[in-house]
């Protein structure tokens, strides 16, 4: 069983090269949490896996709710791993996940790390396709080794790259930046509805053929960004400039 998040189909990219490999099966977190489903069963020995984006060099908001909420039955000893995609560094992601699940009493097993393309347009620059795409296949070297860790249920941090301690600071300021009034509609809007469609926290409505954010606070995961046809959402003054990612090998 592999949970997974993903705006913009770099974990869901990861979740199903791990499928193909493990014969398991994923299940969206996003899917779960509008349809209000945690409680799940688990087959005898089967492995419990976490894909997860990092942000603010933690959890995002998402994640952390549902891991609040789930409900594993377990029936033995089961190995429980965690994949973070990420551009820079992990920060506290891992750390976070750990202690998660510690309230579930669930021992997390196996860390693991793949950098991807770094989707945080608002500062890093998308518009090199060539780039992005060398990038993506880049990672498949480090999911291959991670799978092969995986399918021997190995124990152990496998990380190779990691920051300062300091993911706690910067991720304090993830707060601030998921108030959605930095969101703005460009006239080339077509109102299709797919933001709103695609936002994980149902955080925008279509009001007058417009999205509109009818919430205080989102994921900041950028679906509706990354995801417009028509590149007609912005946030902050660098997203227009950055351009826009969606992993092109996954359907989202």
């Amino acid at each position: 069983m592999i949970f997974y998040f993903s705006a913009t189909g770099n974990c869901k990219y990861v979740a199903q090269k791990l499928a193909e490999a493990t014969n398991d099966r994923i299940i969206s977190i996003t899917e779960c949490s509008k349809e209000n489903k945690y409680r799940f069963e688990l087959q005898s020995r089967e492995k419990i896996g976490f894909v997860t984006p990092v942000y603010f060099w933690g959890l995002p908001t998402v994640v952390l709710d549902f891991l609040e909420r789930l409900e594993l039955q377990q029936t033995d000893k089961h190995y429980v791993y965690h994949i973070v995609t990420f551009g820079t560094l992990n920060g506290k992601a891992q750390i976070m996940m750990k202690e998660a699940l510690m309230k579930k009493g669930i021992t997390l097993n196996g860390k693991f790390m793949v950098q991807m393309v770094d989707t945080w347009t608002p500062v890093f620059d998308l518009s090199d396709s060539e780039k992005n795409r060398k990038d993506t296949q880049a990672a498949d070297i480090m999911i291959a080794e991670a799978i092969q860790k995986i399918k021997g249920e190995i124990t152990g941090d496998f990380n190779k790259k990691k920051g300062p301690p300091i993911g706690g600071v910067f991720y304090k300021l993830y707060g601030t930046a998921r108030r959605t009034k930095k969101f703005k509609v460009e006239d080339s809007c077509i109102g299709c509805g797919l933001c709103a469609k695609n936002c994980p926290v149902d955080a925008i409505e279509l009001q007058g053929k417009k999205p509109v954010w009818v919430k205080e606070r989102c994921a900041l995961c950028l679906a509706c960004l990354h995801r417009c046809p028509k590149f007609a959402i912005q946030y902050g003054k660098n997203t227009k400039k950055h351009g826009q990612f969606v992993n092109p090998y996954v359907k989202l």
